[in-house]
């Protein structure tokens, strides 16, 4: 059995340009930027490219920051001034600029996919076992982009949506693993790599997001507006940095799941900041579980305008954002190659 390790720390890159980088342009010769960084497989293109050194080889010079527990976490950072840059899930970069009028642009994707139902076969051994009297089911707090999926696939496939919200508890990604680990949770709606990880737990896969929704646009490298109007120059570094890496993903599998898994490890700082630290110190992910939730990632640069208005659409249809808006209000392309 392949080993989990489970920790609900979602770590950061920053330097902090100082309180002078919020009042003027940041230049391009300095390229001092605050980066957050999901702690998942999500922005292995992050973690690749600081580990090869390709931020620094371009005059990025990026080091440890504050750790976050989810992408809504990471989303309400993006608020403060001294993070310009993330690499994040769409759904909430689409809930930041539409209800808390963070002024972002998304100037690349990062990956399609990367999200899974799993659950226990003795218990849910398929879909329509989700409604069935008993059956307790996790996922992340509304607005997620697993809750989205969640929702997608209540409609999709014609589930009774009361029967399954009225039973689904609410927790970060690693602490649903937890619950699974201790016997609390009989199905749960989970982001890679957690959601492989419940495989090693003995869970299996009822739908992954390719099934769900064929097409369905995971994270983003987004920038705020500022970064893009006054250093559009390290902007274009950002985005070389992130095609380089994702290239590199997609050349090299094995040598990145190592990477992935050697970065993406606990440590007692992670531990700690988790609250989860007892059992978290004695679980480890291993090369095998990283390198097969990336292989349920399709590592991509492209980004649709039309894609991500699909989801604008959704995520309004659901209520977690007032109204849709044009997907070209958030949406820029101009620094990919």
């Amino acid at each position: 059995m392949g080993g989990v390790f489970v920790t609900a720390a979602v770590v950061s890159f920053s330097v902090l340009a100082g309180a002078a980088c919020s009042q003027q342009s940041i230049r391009a010769d300095t390229a001092s930027v605050g980066m957050a960084v999901e702690f998942m497989d999500h922005a292995a293109a992050a973690y690749v490219a600081k580990d090869k050194g390709w931020y620094a080889a371009r005059g990025l010079n990026l080091s440890a920051y504050t750790s976050y527990v989810t992408g809504m976490a990471l989303a309400a950072a993006l608020a403060r001034r001294d993070i310009q840059v993330a690499y994040m899930c769409l759904v909430p970069a689409i809930n930041a600029y539409a209800n808390a009028k963070v002024p972002i642009k998304i100037v690349a994707g990062t990956h399609k996919y990367g999200y899974a139902l799993v659950a226990n076969p003795k218990v849910a051994g398929k879909l329509e076992d989700l409604v069935k009297p008993g059956v307790r089911i996790g996922c992340v707090r509304e607005g997620g982009a697993v809750d989205v999926l969640m929702n997608r696939a209540i409609d999709n496939y014609r589930l009774n949506r009361r029967k399954v919200l009225d039973r689904v508890q609410r927790m970060s990604p690693p602490r649903l693993l937890i619950a699974i680990k201790t016997g609390r949770l009989d199905a749960a709606f989970l982001p890679e790599q957690w959601a492989s990880m419940a495989e090693d737990l003995g869970f299996v896969m009822l739908l992954t997001a390719q099934e769900v929704w064929p097409g369905m646009q995971g994270s983003v490298l987004v920038v705020k507006e500022e970064l893009v109007r006054d250093n559009p120059e390290l902007v274009q570094k950002l985005v070389a940095a992130n095609e380089h890496a994702t290239g590199w993903i997609n050349g090299h599998p094995q040598e990145a799941a190592k990477i992935l898994a050697r970065v993406l490890s606990v440590t007692e700082e992670t531990a700690r900041l988790s609250g989860a630290a007892p059992l978290a110190s004695r679980l480890e992910i291993s090369h095998e579980t990283m390198q097969r939730s990336m292989k349920r990632l399709k590592y991509s640069t492209a980004i649709s305008v039309d894609e991500v208005q699909q989801v604008i659409d959704y995520l309004a249809k659901l209520g977690y954002i007032k109204k849709s808006y044009p997907a070209g209000e958030i949406v820029d392309t101009r620094f990919m190659q």
